[in-house]
């Protein structure tokens, strides 16, 4: 991939994040054209997440550019014709870029202060930097077409051993002091890199009572607490609710990690702790200054695919993700309820056209898409 040099010479540009199959496929799809690619991460470069989604109207990723042709994801790449694809090579070979063309980073980011996890900021830093090195080692072994993971591989990576070692800071953060947003933004970062060492340390599950144990059992020392994945997701950042499943509250009340719950539940916890979509949210870490305008994004793309929400307004139908079963009470608790969520929360579409209709039409039936639960990893 090509560094970001300005020039006027023809070029693909590609917008992704770190650590997303789908963006993996479509830069192994684009290195064999023997064009310039400039690839561009959106965690890296924040600040180019709205102007991509004015000239997209899309929040996934990947989202690309022959020259200033807009393009779409892989998928639209794999369904061109041999005739359309050389087209569009022959185009950047030949024509040089105009001034519409998709922006590149203007410069690199500014290092991060020390760590020092006495302060509610520096406890979020904490958090965001295992988070991201946690994702650069999935991403360096993440297979060319993105489908599968070599755990294996990434546990004996020299890496992982700095990641184990930075992850045993976290028992003495101080966590009473986090504001709403530092305790959405350590907390959820925290949850997606404790899913990967939890893989990497005692593999992924395979069936209901391996990922019972998986999710009640893989923990952090946190401020002198444990706290498992089932405690972060339905302890704190659920407010203290019951998952799925449970049969009591994570948090007795007389449990000093109650002090940490938040008073009120965020739905928008479900899109950032879960990545069942086609296409990757563009966002994979977290950070407490923008956390409700990251969330609505994750929802936004997770609602943008059909594994997560399909419309039928022949049928007055909506099918949605298990997600929204398993967690209907914090969308509502009803389906008109339920649905009204999900519509305030799409992006403009088509899809979201169809949505009002149903609604406008009334009697919208809700049923639910499969889940797929299997693993990604290679081994």
């Amino acid at each position: 991939m090509e560094e970001f040099i300005n020039s006027d010479k023809g070029r693909v540009t590609i917008y992704s994040i770190q650590g997303c199959p789908h963006c993996r496929q479509a830069k192994a799809f684009l290195a064999p054209l023997g064009i310039p690619v400039c690839d561009v991460d959106l965690n890296e470069h924040p600040e180019l997440q709205a102007p991509v989604k004015k000239l997209t109207g899309r929040v996934t990723v990947p989202q690309i550019f022959f020259n200033s042709l807009y393009i779409g994801g892989i998928e639209k790449l794999r369904k061109m014709t041999p005739e359309e694809l050389q087209k569009l090579v022959k185009m950047v070979k030949e024509e040089p870029l105009t001034a519409d063309a998709p922006p590149l980073p203007e410069g690199k980011q500014s290092p991060g202060a020390a760590l020092d996890t006495d302060s509610g900021e520096k406890t979020s830093e904490l958090s965001l930097l295992l988070r991201e090195l946690i994702l650069k080692l999935f991403s360096e072994h993440l297979s060319a077409d993105g489908k599968s993971v070599d755990y294996k591989g990434m546990s004996a990576n020299p890496a992982f051993q700095r990641y184990s070692e930075l992850a045993i800071q976290l028992q003495r953060v101080k966590l009473l002091s986090l504001s709403r947003e530092e305790t959405l933004a350590f907390f959820i970062n925290i949850y997606n890199a404790l899913v990967i060492h939890g893989y990497l340390r005692m593999g992924a599950p395979t069936n209901t009572w391996q990922r019972y144990r998986f999710f009640n059992y893989v923990s952090y020392l946190i401020g002198g607490e444990v706290f498992t994945l089932q405690d972060i997701e339905n302890g704190v950042l659920r407010g203290n609710r019951k998952g799925v499943a449970q049969f009591r509250r994570p948090f007795s009340k007389t449990d000093p990690r109650l002090q940490l719950a938040l008073k009120d539940v965020e739905p928008l916890i479900h899109f950032a702790l879960n990545c069942g979509a086609k296409g990757c949210p563009p966002i994979k870490t977290y950070t407490p200054q923008d956390i409700d305008k990251q969330l609505r994004t994750a929802a936004e793309a997770f609602l943008e695919n059909d594994d997560a929400c399909v419309v039928d307004s022949g049928k007055k139908e909506v099918r949605l993700s298990q997600i929204f079963k398993w967690y209907k009470v914090d969308f509502g608790g009803t389906d008109e309820k339920l649905l009204k969520w999900v519509l305030k929360h799409m992006s403009d579409s088509p899809k979201k056209t169809s949505l009002k209709g149903v609604l406008a039409a009334g009697k919208a039936k809700v049923s639910f898409l499969p889940y797929d639960w299997s693993s990604n990893s290679s081994h």
